[in-house]
């Protein structure tokens, strides 16, 4: 399959290359101006901040609050005036632009409940329309943030088809994402497209990152965009940061107070400062969170971590000409956790003391260059992350468990895009990039006499070919690694194609392929406590590289009926792994610590249907809800402990896990909304300490449903408060099982992220 699509593609670029030329066109700037409204269809009234833009230039306003607009010295020539936003449907009008000459352009546009009409860019690294891309692209946007009361990334990308977010640890708090049935390390995390998520990062990235800061999330599930890293067997998650688009501050609190006891704290300032001509723009943001140790079962040992955290950071932007943008971003986290027992002593005077103390700065520098007749598009880009970490994992009062663990990763890489006119037969878009990434990790634990040095580079090229009209979208491609840490070249290729016999009706069907390094740094640095002692992980010297086959097929239907907008999505996927990373445990060391060894299982195969249902009436209520149904089995019989009987089932994987989110609006100013996420019955791994021996847990099913209520007080006609309140995990259905004292097994976690939290928040912006 890899040899027949690499053929594939030389062949047809060949012969595409053959048939093409650029005819380049250049435009002078002139003093011709446009100006016009945006109005709603339904209710005519004017549209506030609609982007407004001049397609394949930089060019490009935000309508004021009035819903008026105002393109002043523009290029002479036959232009594509662009009105868009996230909650109306995209459109489009041709205008020609004469030296010294106003023009009068207004826009009628149509509310989009379902966000089909909106503009993605992890379906081929390159922006594409959600509805007509060869991926299916999920989108989670700001909306869906309100609407869920999440003050974090974690909160959110639970209300996802395909998507489950767990804690995998009660002294840690470690969260985990799974995509298909997929462990998180399976997944591919990038920020503004770039993957600077090491596996360090990896373990907490998703609480440290505020909604605050997130314009949108992109999900891929699947392999399906192979050109953004060969670990994206799970998916992709793409985060795109919030972007300045007009003169804008925003200030929100937000209280929890848990069942039981202990309070949770957000707080979150932002604001967006754009230049008068639009040519420059910078949106600062920033986030304060405090949250206490939460102790269900009251044995004095926590089941939520404490935590403190804080990040701040901007996203800025300077258009160098009208078919170029340099984009800057930099974030900062400070981030405290202490799980165990006696958290307000220092944790060497506690039985059991899991400690983070993370510092992390990161950004990146993007240029952008596309050419007058867009044909051309070029792109190159350098990101960074460092971390610096104090932590302390022990037990029994151990004064030599503390650690420091430094971790730098550098991310470079550039893509050119060549679009043709017809390439065999239709218009297609040719991409190309370089990437290269480094990390340097240093892991020093003086208790666990654990000195790791790990340095590894991947540099990769990718070559890609998408085909596409309003029926038909195919595309084949691929990416060729040489990572440090195997010998080979490693080749991951991809073909997705999308058919639409009718305009509201997609079919699509994918294949990929992937791979994970034996490396010997994983998402698995912290350690575990078991029975009142630590745990922790090695490597099978033996241990080879995992590869992976992807293949997926789905219908994706559009329909309305009258106002009712309705979009309903299934999907069929089927992952097959080859000697498939495991764990087992091996024995104890010297000092007493229990030892888990990775290895390599014969195979494993992860198959499933998905389902996602969406429909709402524009400014009345709208709907979405998703059902997954998968297998996740081992090919043989794995054993992970001595005493417990061999199993094929993957652990922590539901076959049934679901998801939905309601809203309506009673009044104008009065919103609410329910949501919730189910969990099916699961094997879960239960370590010998409280209990006697080792045991493989089948878990109870259990839901997490939340409500909000939201109202909005018009305090001048530019500043608007609203305030907000409600409830999550309503009927508490926490883990009602969790371990006693010490002797604990911290990692037996399986329900609800939280207990049964009320929250009161308030929000100011202008």
């Amino acid at each position: 399959m890899r040899k027949f699509l690499l053929a594939a593609l030389i062949v047809a670029i060949s012969y595409c290359g053959s048939i093409n030329s650029a005819t380049a066109q250049s435009r002078s700037t002139s003093d011709a101006n446009i100006y016009g409204h945006i109005i709603d269809s339904k209710t005519k009234e004017h549209l506030p901040y609609i982007t407004i833009s001049i397609k394949g230039t930089t060019i490009g306003t935000v309508a004021d609050a009035s819903g008026h607009f105002f393109l002043k010295n523009l290029p002479e020539g036959t232009h594509t005036l662009v009105a868009e936003s996230l909650s109306h449907k995209r459109s489009e009008q041709q205008v020609t632009v004469t030296k010294g000459k106003n023009i009068e352009i207004n826009f009628t546009l149509e509310e989009n409940t379902l966000s089909m009409d909106a503009v993605v860019v992890s379906a081929t690294r390159n922006e594409t329309n959600k509805k007509s891309s060869a991926t299916i692209v999920n989108v989670s946007s700001s909306k869906l943030f309100n609407n869920t009361a999440s003050s974090n990334l974690a909160e959110t990308m639970k209300f996802q088809p395909g998507l489950r977010v767990e804690n995998t640890c009660g002294n840690c708090g470690a969260v985990q994402l799974r995509i298909n049935g997929l462990d998180g390390q399976y997944s591919q995390i990038l920020l503004d497209s770039s993957p600077i998520f090491s596996s360090l990062a990896g373990v907490y990235g998703l609480e440290q990152l505020p909604v605050a800061m997130i314009e949108r999330v992109e999900v891929i599930r699947g392999g399906g965009s192979a050109l953004f890293g060969s670990n994206a067997i799970g998916g992709v998650v793409n985060i795109i940061t919030k972007e300045p688009l007009r003169n804008s501050l925003n200030l929100s609190h937000t209280s929890n107070i848990m069942d039981g006891g202990g309070e949770e704290f957000n707080t979150s300032l932002g604001g967006s400062f754009v230049s008068d001509d639009h040519r420059a723009g910078v949106y600062l943001f920033g986030m304060i969170k405090d949250r206490d140790a939460y102790d269900r079962n009251r044995d004095g040992f926590t089941d939520l971590t404490r935590m403190e955290a804080q990040t701040v950071g901007f996203r800025g932007y300077y258009k160098t000409s009208a078919n170029s943008k340099l984009a800057a971003e930099y974030h900062h986290i400070g981030e405290f956790r202490r799980g165990g027992d006696n958290i307000d002593l220092p944790p060497h005077m506690a039985e059991i003391a899991e400690q983070t103390d993370h510092k992390i700065d990161g950004g990146s520098l993007r240029w952008n260059y596309f050419s007058p007749n867009s044909r051309h598009l070029f792109d190159i880009y350098a990101s960074a992350q460092a971390i610096n970490r104090d932590s302390y994992y022990g037990t029994g009062k151990d004064l030599n468990a503390y650690g420091l663990t430094e971790d730098l990763t550098l991310v470079a890489g550039t893509q050119y895009s060549y679009i043709f006119n017809k390439c065999l037969f239709m218009p297609a878009q040719l991409t190309v990039g370089f990437e290269y990434s480094y990390n340097d990790l240093s892991d020093h634990s003086i208790g666990f006499d654990r000195q790791l040095e790990q340095t590894v580079r991947t540099a990769g090229v990718y070559l890609q070919n998408e085909w596409r009209s309003d029926k038909v979208n195919f595309v084949i491609g691929g990416r060729l690694d040489k990572h440090s840490m195997m010998n080979n070249l490693i080749f991951s290729p991809r073909a997705n194609l999308r058919y639409s016999p009718h305009e509201n009706v997609g079919l699509r069907v994918s294949y990929s392929s992937g791979y994970r390094a034996p490396q010997a740094f994983d998402e698995d640095l912290h350690i575990d406590a078991v029975n009142n002692q630590s745990s922790i992980i090695q490597l099978d010297p033996n241990l080879k590289p995992e590869y992976s086959h992807s293949f997926s097929a789905s219908a994706d239907l559009y329909h309305n009926f009258g106002q009712l907008q309705a979009n309903l999505l299934v999907e069929g996927f089927y992952t097959v792994l080859d000697d498939v990373f495991a764990l087992a445990k091996t024995g104890e060391n010297e000092a007493g610590y229990i030892i888990q060894t990775r290895y390599n299982a014969a195979g494993a195969k992860v198959k499933g249907l998905t389902a996602e249902l969406k429909f709402g009436i524009p400014n009345i209520f709208e709907m979405q809800m998703g059902y997954t149904f998968q297998r996740s089995r081992y090919d043989e019989p794995e054993e992970w402990s001595d005493s417990v009987e061999p199993q094929r089932r993957m652990f922590r994987t539901p076959d049934h896990y679901a998801y939905f989110t309601a809203s309506a609006d009673i009044t104008r100013r009065l919103k609410a909304s329910l949501f919730g996420n189910y969990t099916g019955e699961m094997l879960v791994q239960h370590n010998a300490g409280f209990i006697p021996e080792d045991r493989s847990e089948l878990t109870p099913s259990f839901w997490d449903v939340g409500l909000r209520l939201a109202y909005t007080f018009n305090l001048t006609e530019s500043i608007l408060m609203e305030l907000q309140g409600g409830v999550k995990n309503i009927f508490d259905d926490f883990q009602d099982d969790i371990d006693f004292g010490a002797f604990r097994d911290s990692v037996y976690i399986y329900g609800p992220m939280m207990p049964r939290t009320y929250f009161l928040g308030l929000k100011f912006t202008m």
